[in-house]
């Protein structure tokens, strides 16, 4: 996966403002998949969703998807660690990422709906946006790489 000099800029652009949060930052202390980070994972699902539609040709609000993409697991805890957290992981982060963006950032209804809705299938509602399906194929991707250990912690995927 390879992006463009230009994607490069403008994914910047995009996430400046998101990657000089504290919070955000916050997500880097917590391992998600393998040895990778909540926020390598978050950075990896972004980038991969913008190439993602470049390759196949959709026409999509790039921004939205790549911040929404950014916050999908901004939920902001160890999810390996028992605790007394209702209900299955996989289930619940998407609404406690959601509360938790909502609380840092003011969010479009696309970005609303990629944190929300990413775990489909899993979950039982769809994305309402063609940016919300990306997403969500494009963190089972990571997901799988991270997991089988394809992708390194510290590296990007370009």
């Amino acid at each position: 996966m390879r992006l463009t000099q230009n994607e490069k800029i403008y994914f910047s652009e995009c996430v400046s403002d998101l990657m000089d949060s504290d919070q955000v930052r916050r997500m880097n202390r917590f391992i998600q998949h393998a040895d990778v980070s909540c926020l390598e994972h978050c950075i990896s699902v972004a980038r991969t969703s913008l190439w993602l539609s470049r390759l196949l040709g959709i026409s999509v609000d790039r921004r939205s998807m790549i911040r929404g993409a950014l916050l999908h697991d901004f939920f902001l805890y160890d999810w390996h660690e028992k605790s007394d957290r209702k209900g299955l992981h996989g289930f619940t982060h998407p609404r406690t990422a959601l509360e938790n963006a909502q609380r840092e950032f003011v969010l479009n209804d696309r970005e609303k709906d990629i944190i929300l809705r990413h775990m489909w299938p899993l979950t039982p509602v769809p994305p309402r946006y063609r940016e919300g399906f990306i997403v969500s194929f494009s963190d089972k991707y990571c997901s799988v790489l991270e997991t089988l250990r394809f992708y390194k912690s510290g590296r990007t995927l370009d």
